[in-house]
């Protein structure tokens, strides 16, 4: 099958978005709908529903799919991922889906044993890694940190080019529907360089309150992750990514759309208006 043809057929196909009301897929969703395409949400509330941990689920979620924009959660890195990912990219070409649009994450090995994974499925396929995204601290797990003035993390004086969700979902969408970005590999970052402590800065002048960040050690902020429900190998995804590996911007953003990627302190002060933060 050509790539025209592959175009034609994901356009009439819906495209199945998992993870479709979290931060990056709710916005693709949005996106491809304002196009007027047919989007089906691949979730746990979804019907029918998608569960990674299911797989009895995905046949269903997978009926008339042309593509699929592919997020997992907790994280593509963790142990297991590669097996969700092999089995359900073979069964989603198997049942017709000839696009596939996997959300990665920067310098994290283990998810590139998932991205191969995906890459060996047969689909027309492409692959996104992201920096932190920067609505982590508005409708994530730094939300509450930030509505109680404290930042605490293992992270010291790391660095991190923080990358706008809408960015993220503009490249996926790109992605989804040309053919041009077929078999590519885009790393996405901001345009700067940022420590915690000057997100903290950055959201202090957001917000008119004082934001701080506190440097703890991985154990203490393995012990706040288990306090707060949220898988503990959180920590060790911190210590690994920003270990300095990360610590240079990239442009995946310019290269897929020819355009610069949003800056934090514009997140911050769009966020800001909108009240998030309001105590």
């Amino acid at each position: 099958m050509t790539n025209t043809q592959n175009t034609q057929t994901t356009e009439t196909k819906t495209t199945l978005v998992i993870g479709g009301t979290g931060k990056t897929g709710r916005r693709v969703a949005e996106r491809l709908t304002a196009q007027g395409l047919p989007v089906r949400i691949g979730s746990r509330s979804a019907e029918p529903r998608f569960v990674w941990e299911d797989s009895s689920t995905w046949d269903a979620a997978l009926e008339g799919v042309g593509a699929v924009y592919v997020t997992y959660y907790p994280d593509l890195a963790f142990p297991g991922a590669d097996e969700h990912i092999a089995a359900f990219s073979k069964l989603a070409v198997s049942k017709g889906a000839t696009r596939l649009v996997l959300l990665s994450g920067r310098g994290e090995e283990g998810a590139v044993i998932g991205e191969n994974k995906l890459k060996e499925s047969g689909a027309d396929w492409t692959i996104v890694r992201s920096s932190f995204f920067n609505q982590n601290f508005d409708e994530s797990f730094f939300l509450e940190p930030v509505l109680a003035g404290e930042i605490a993390l293992p992270t010291g004086d790391a660095v991190e080019a923080f990358v706008d969700a809408d960015d993220i979902a503009d490249v996926v969408v790109a992605a989804l529907t040309d053919p041009k970005h077929i078999g590519k590999t885009y790393e996405l970052s901001g345009p700067r360089l940022l420590s915690f402590r000057d997100v903290a800065d950055e959201l202090t002048k957001a917000t008119g309150r004082q934001i701080q960040y506190i440097p703890i050690t991985k154990d203490e902020y393995r012990a706040a992750l288990v306090e707060h429900g949220l898988p503990a190998d959180f920590a060790e995804l911190f210590e690994n990514v920003l270990d300095g590996r990360n610590a240079h911007l990239v442009h995946g953003v310019e290269e897929a759309l020819g355009r610069k990627p949003k800056d934090f302190a514009d997140y911050a002060r769009e966020a800001a208006a909108r009240g998030v933060w309001n105590v």
